[in-house]
Parts: structure tokens; sequence; C-alpha cells
């Protein structure tokens, strides 16, 4: 007669992951951070000179991407960008549309799907656990978002490359210094409460 040997409990990828895993959770995280994303994307100030404004929308990519993982993290960035692409007012200023996703900031929106994939995906490792891993995971992960809207800037608004990064670089520099630093306190500090609880 064998006995059954109890398998030790599975220790959270991510920080989700500490909310258990069921399917309906799942949808209901992925829906939350597409709603999330929209929400964020409501804050906007306009940047003179520039098409693009600045917006939360890159601050909540970060937080549900590294919250969420690579694959539920890419689902609410890609349901965030079908909603608001089929006319939800979902994008900057309650904006929605296909002519949006085709204008001169769609590639920034574009740009949340691998920027939430490789974000979620470093996460999985444990890099959104301390500030000092966090900060630079979440820089580079607004930086890869940037790495695709600045050239669809380029070519929608036609601008040669150094006004296509005038407009759409650099006026963002420090406000994504500063959204990575608040993801980078939020994340950890999580962690560090669900460790306690």
């Amino acid at each position: 007669m064998t006995t059954a040997v109890p398998l030790p409990a599975q220790r959270p990828l991510v920080l989700a992951d500490v909310l258990g895993r069921s399917r309906a959770r799942d949808v209901a995280l992925v829906v939350t951070a597409a709603l999330f994303t929209a929400a964020l994307a409501q804050i906007a100030i306009p940047v003179p000179g520039s098409p693009v404004p600045i917006t939360g929308q890159t601050l909540a990519v970060v937080l549900t991407a590294a919250a969420l993982g690579p694959y539920r993290g890419l689902a609410g960035q890609a349901l965030y960008l079908v909603l608001g692409a089929i006319g939800l007012p979902f994008y900057s200023e309650a904006s929605g549309g296909f002519e949006v996703i085709s204008g001169a900031t769609g590639g920034y929106i574009v740009g949340f799907l691998p920027a939430a994939y490789l974000i979620g995906l470093a996460a999985k490792h444990q890099l959104d656990r301390a500030l000092w891993k966090a900060l630079p995971l979440f820089v580079a992960g607004q930086a890869i978002i940037f790495a695709v809207g600045v050239p669809w800037l380029a070519v929608t608004a036609h601008l040669n490359a150094s006004q296509a990064i005038a407009a759409g670089f650099t006026p963002f520099i420090v406000g994504g210094l500063i959204k990575a630093a608040v993801a980078g306190a939020i994340l950890p500090g999580l962690w560090k409460l669900t460790k306690q609880s």
C-alpha cells in the first residue's frame, strides 16, 4: 500500500498568482487590465508641437503586465486595443476607433503588446520584486513602446527621424522615468505585503 505524498504549494510566479488560478479569475483579471489601461488613458496632458499626449497608459501597461505575467498581461492589452479600435472611448481623451490605431499615436498602443508580454515574462522570473531590478525593467518596458511608437509616428505624420524623436520621444523621458519609479515602488511593495499576510 502506497501513501500519497502531498505536493508542496507552488510559489506564485507573478503577483496575480497569489489569488490562485481559475479560468474565470483569469478572464476577470484580463478585463480589469484593459479597463485599468482605459481609465489611466484619460489622464492626458497635451504636449505642445506633438500629436502624442502624456498619458497614464504606459503606467497601466507596466503595472498590469508585471502583475499578470506574459500571457494575461498581453491579453489585457490586446483586449484594450480591440475595444478601443471598435469605437469604445478607451484611448486618450475618450477617443476610440480604428482611425486612432492607424493614426499618429497608434504605434504606441500597438507597442503595448510586446511591452506587456516582455515585462510579464521578466516578472515571471522575479524581476519585479525589488526596486533595483524593477526600475530598469519598467524603463525598458516603456522603451519597447517607444521603439514601436516613434517610427509609426514618423510614417503617419510624415516626419523625419529627428522630428519624430523630438515630437514622440524626448518630451516623454522624464515622465517615463517617473512612471517607472512609481511602478518600481508599487510592485515590490505589494510583494512584501503578500509575504507578510
